[in-house]
């Protein structure tokens, strides 16, 4: 394994330099490893004369596009920390994610300009923006970056502890929390991914996950990266392109979320398009929520296309367990541990027998170095050694493992984690409302949908679309309610505790 992805860069430039690494689907241009690596150079050279250091924070908030990746590795490259900021944050969100990381540089582009603008006086350790495709008075360009001749890269000495990313996830505090995960982390991870899956030079993934997530990060962009693969990265998912595009660029996998699958199976009610070849497609591979068993079956006997199910999480760098990738599979479990070690344990951190829900826990390579400026929350997930998860599931006899609930509150919609806190604390901001709590309730479509009950105080009145817009204003529209509930009360138990499972019965 490469010591950091520096090293891996500088290793597949000199070694396969005409292998084709990176197709951008929009525009059809495309890379190999000697152009990409030209190109991460000149990026690369463009933050050192913006005086990124090594331990930089360069938060990244672009669309899905060949710049993205080239972003990631250009700060790879010198060492700098990447830092991927969700593209459906509102302006304070973004604000609070740059801050709390300490950016030095934001690179992004003229869609997102005007948020920035709203929150560029409180960003305290921002110094420069980069655009990347527009000419902005005051940022600088990123087109013009790339018609210098490449450069070598700084002479940056780097360990594989050294941290090379962070990712914001939210937590019951309802305030996101910085992962930190190492080159180590992430390689370690890639390693453990192409291994499972038998991912080699011959493999092309295609990135329709955001690549603000590590599922899209690790799964289709450093894991092919890492043995000499190729990816195609798409600006998002298209249930009507999407066979298309596997048939053109001749897929062998795709990351998706139980959604996608669905989406596709209501969009090709008859399979597979006329016309279309998909004999080049080993596996679809799916996340960030469990899959519904019908979903799956349908799936697979609409495009004949096999459905690998995983289990992870941002702080362990993406992925900790998949099901194997042939007919060992068993539907509806998360799988096997791909390298990572796993255990189930009680509330005292004992294990617990076969079949006997409990907390999963896990140590490994993969495991995240903390949370950024939150020795805390670090204390309390990474202890006695081990990762503690916060969510419930068993293992079978076979070593299958299965999740059956979460230990924290967390809604996941169309693979987004929701916080419900987060939600709540804005509904209480509200001059109207006297008491709120959010949950999740079972959609179809995506898995979950954001419910609200909402207790107004005697004097005001609010409506229900009143409310929702409210928090439109504050929150990406993803983790915004799509329905409130008005009670008189809000169910709690005698310490005053909120009941949930009462809530999830009205």
């Amino acid at each position: 394994m490469f010591t950091d992805i520096r090293a891996a860069l500088i290793h597949q430039g000199q070694t396969i330099p005409e292998r084709p690494f990176l197709f951008s689907e929009p525009d059809g241009r495309s890379y190999t490893y000697k152009e990409f690596v030209d190109s991460v150079m000149r990026i690369s050279s463009l933050l050192v004369r913006l005086n990124v250091k090594k331990g930089d924070k360069v938060s990244l908030l672009l669309q899905n596009s060949a710049e993205y990746v080239l972003a990631y590795f250009a700060c790879f490259a010198i060492g700098a920390v990447a830092g991927p900021v969700n593209s459906h944050l509102k302006s304070e969100e973004i604000e609070f994610v740059l801050n709390n990381s300490e950016s030095v540089v934001l690179v992004t582009e003229s869609l997102y300009w005007p948020r920035v603008v709203e929150i560029r006086e409180q960003l305290k350790s921002l110094r420069d923006v980069v655009i990347t495709d527009a000419t902005i008075k005051g940022t600088h360009s990123w087109q013009e970056a790339l018609t210098d001749k490449p450069g070598d890269l700084p002479n940056v000495d780097l360990d594989p502890y050294d941290e090379a990313f962070i990712i914001y996830t939210s937590g019951t505090t309802g305030k996101p929390k910085g992962v930190l995960l190492t080159h180590r982390n992430l390689l370690a991870n890639a390693e453990q991914i192409s291994s499972w899956l038998g991912i080699t030079e011959t493999d092309r993934m295609l990135c329709i996950m955001p690549l603000f997530h590590v599922n899209a990060v690790m799964v289709t962009m450093l894991t092919p990266f890492s043995v000499g693969g190729s990816m195609v990265v798409m600006p998002k998912f298209s249930a009507s392109r999407h066979w298309e595009v596997v048939d053109k660029y001749r897929v062998t996998s795709f990351g998706s979320v139980a959604t996608m699958l669905a989406m596709l199976n209501q969009r090709h009610q008859d399979g597979v398009p006329q016309g279309m070849d998909l004999s080049c497609v080993r596996f679809a591979l799916c996340g960030s929520a469990p899959v519904p068993v019908p979903v799956m079956e349908e799936f697979e006997r609409k495009f004949g296309v096999l459905v690998v199910e995983g289990y992870g999480l941002s702080e362990c760098a993406c992925r900790a367990t998949f099901n194997p990738p042939n007919k060992g599979r068993l539907a509806g479990s998360i799988g096997l541990p791909i390298g990572p070690e796993l255990r189930v344990v009680d509330d005292n951190d004992n294990d617990l027998p076969e079949g006997q829900a409990g907390e999963i826990v896990m140590r490994g390579s993969n495991v995240m170095k903390g949370y950024f400026k939150n020795a805390e929350a670090t204390a309390k997930t990474l202890r006695n050694g081990w990762l503690h998860t916060g969510d419930i599931g068993y293992r079978d006899a076979s070593g299958f493992y299965y999740l059956v609930d979460r230990k924290n509150d967390m809604i996941i919609r169309a693979g987004e984690n929701i916080y419900p806190r987060e939600i709540d604390e804005v509904l209480y901001t509200h001059p109207a409302v006297q008491d709120a709590a959010t949950i999740g309730v079972p959609d179809k479509l995506y898995g979950e949908e954001v419910r609200s009950f909402v207790v107004l105080k005697s004097d005001q009145k609010a409506t229900e679309n009143q409310l929702i817009e409210y928090c439109q204003t504050k929150l990406a529209d993803y983790k915004c309610p799509k329905s409130i509930v008005f009670l008189k009360e809000i169910p709690k138990g005698p310490t005053g505790k909120l009941l949930k499972r009462e809530l999830r019965n009205l």
